[in-house]
């Protein structure tokens, strides 16, 4: 078993930053992939970015590209997405997951482990 939490959300002006973190505890995820999703209220989970064990791949949705960076640090059992330049309609809960398989994927489907969200708030 993998236990996730994320931490780092708030409220931010538009154009501003913050910086997520997703900590594992229990059986290390040094070896697995990680995923970044958010979702609205009443809409389905989305894709944000995702890495695969080593950090040395990645891969954003469209609408974040250029603007988040996923990276993850295996010593500390930690996975960041730093967002920047955020817009208002980036303002949802992230989710972090991870897949007890080394590669990343886009579905949510493909995740097993699953944080409990931390709220991201920006203001117009």
């Amino acid at each position: 078993q993998v236990q996730l939490v994320e931490s780092g959300g708030g409220l931010v002006q538009a154009g501003g930053s913050l910086r997520l973190s997703c900590a594992a505890s229990g059986r290390t995820f040094s070896n697995y992939g990680v995923g970044w999703f958010r979702q609205a209220p009443g809409k389905e989970r989305e894709f944000v970015a995702a890495v695969n064990w080593s950090g040395e791949s990645t891969d954003y949705a469209d609408s974040v590209k250029g603007r988040f960076t996923i990276s993850r640090d295996n010593a500390v059992n930690t996975v960041y997405l730093q967002m920047n330049s955020l817009k208002p309609e980036d303002t949802v809960v992230y989710y972090c997951a991870t897949r007890r398989i080394w590669t990343m994927r886009r579905s949510v489907e493909s995740y097993n482990y699953w944080g409990q969200g931390t709220q991201v708030t920006v203001s117009s």
